[in-house]
């Protein structure tokens, strides 16, 4: 919610995490804008309390809780919204490259992941999507026919109007933004991770929209 807020008023997501951060009753560690979390275990639980709440005849306590669940949702709704934008109106034909399925990096679990829930979007919208992952393709592409997954993410971005870095692997905070424009279409990012040197991106002449971060 934060992350949007900065994005609206054109301050720095990434300012705001330092400055919160520096609280010792709060750190830094986890307070990471962007797609929103997934995984197997908080999301599940999320709603679990809930339920029970619920059941036991609990209303205003729980709100606090539905919000949470519901704010999360939102970034997923805002990712495809952004992309949209960027490709002028709709993603209909258009070719996609994402980079990330895991829910997380380091893992391969597609569980209730953000950028595999991404994908789903986007493919349902009509785009032509391209995904790697460096660890949970052969997870995603059992879970979401359709797309191609592909090994490299060279083949991934090849000839992509968009590209859509998901899951917060070193390997894509690390890619060079003067050989990957080489390869796209249109040199567009939507970083919804908040892992690019937006500066440097944008000097090598990319188009780059950040979650957390004013266009």
């Amino acid at each position: 919610m934060l992350a949007e807020m900065c994005e609206r008023s054109g301050a720095d997501g990434a300012g705001l995490v330092e400055v919160v951060g520096a609280d010792p009753r709060i750190g830094s560690q986890f307070l990471a804008p962007g797609l929103g979390f997934g995984g197997g275990c908080l999301p599940k639980d999320l709603r679990s309390f809930l339920a029970r709440g619920r059941e036991l005849g609990m209303t205003v306590p729980l709100e606090l809780i539905a919000q949470v669940d519901a704010v999360n949702r939102h970034q997923r709704d805002r990712v495809l919204a952004i992309v949209q934008d960027m490709v002028g109106g709709s993603v209909r034909g258009r070719e996609v490259a994402v980079l990330g399925a895991a829910f997380k990096a380091g893992v391969d679990d597609i569980r209730d992941s953000p950028a595999l829930a991404e994908v789903v979007a986007l493919r349902d919208a009509g785009a032509h999507v391209r995904v790697h992952d460096p660890a949970a393709l052969t997870a995603a592409k059992a879970a979401v026919p359709g797309p191609d997954y592909l090994e490299d993410v060279e083949d991934a971005c090849r000839g992509a109007e968009a590209v859509l870095l998901l899951t917060d692997w070193p390997d894509y905070a690390a890619l060079d933004p003067v050989w990957l424009r080489g390869l796209v279409a249109a040199p567009r990012l939507l970083d919804a991770r908040l892992v690019v040197d937006v500066l440097a991106w944008r000097a090598a002449g990319w188009e780059v929209r950040a979650l957390g971060r004013s266009a």
